[in-house]
């Protein structure tokens, strides 16, 4: 069963999950607080080259902020993180999100997923999750949370028994540890909030979130 396709319109052909690594190394985990920060946050990463970000649901602000982006900044691809219930694939793919992501496996939001039409990338920790999410189709899933759940050891494992497997680990990853994972042949790409941080946010130092989403985009092995 292939992954499930989306019609994006003027952006051209159904995105697939895995379409997402083809725009950069790392895709932004962002919590905003303040909806007025997200076109600006938005705009300063697409100038550092970053132009896929996951903006989780984790903040009363999210949603809002998800739709601001999808209408102000259409070069970006903005995708809803940390999706638990259908109920949050339909506010999601309401509020205009491209992609949904999940820190679990779940047949709730997968289903749900696949009734919107809105690609997901499933969350995974385990080898009978990762098991389980292939049996529904998937080939590209979360490993979550990818530091406390094993590292690259376990990634580095899982390569032959889930050779036909890619992940974006999640989860204690940053600047200096993302190479590693990077250079994984099972990782496409891993997500990060260290390009968005709370501080910069906060004083609204979109000049910063630039250099480091510049950093991130360089880091491709």
């Amino acid at each position: 069963m292939k992954q499930t396709g989306v019609d994006q319109g003027d952006a051209g052909a159904p995105l697939e999950p895995l379409d997402l690594a083809d725009r950069g190394p790392v895709i932004p985990v962002v919590v905003i607080d303040h909806v007025e920060h997200a076109v600006p946050m938005a705009r300063a990463l697409l100038e550092g080259g970053v132009s896929v970000i996951e903006v989780t649901l984790r903040t009363p602000a999210a949603l809002a902020s998800i739709e601001a982006i999808a209408r102000a900044v259409p070069e970006t691809i903005v995708g809803a993180g940390t999706l638990r219930h259908a109920a949050d694939v339909r506010s999601a793919h309401a509020a205009g999100a491209r992609f949904a992501v999940s820190p679990g496996y779940s047949s709730a939001v997968v289903s749900a997923c696949r009734t919107m039409a809105l690609p997901l990338l499933p969350g995974v920790a385990t080898a009978s999750e990762v098991m389980r999410a292939a049996d529904d189709g998937f080939r590209f899933l979360k490993f979550f949370p990818a530091s406390a759940a094993g590292g690259p050891a376990l990634l580095r494992a899982w390569a032959s028994p889930f050779a036909d497997i890619v992940f974006c680990p999640t989860g204690g990853i940053g600047i200096d540890n993302a190479p590693a994972w990077l250079a994984l042949p099972n990782v496409e790409v891993v997500g990060g909030s260290w390009l968005t941080p709370a501080d910069a946010l906060a004083a609204r130092d979109w000049p910063r979130l630039t250099r480091l989403a510049r950093e991130a985009s360089a880091l491709r092995p």
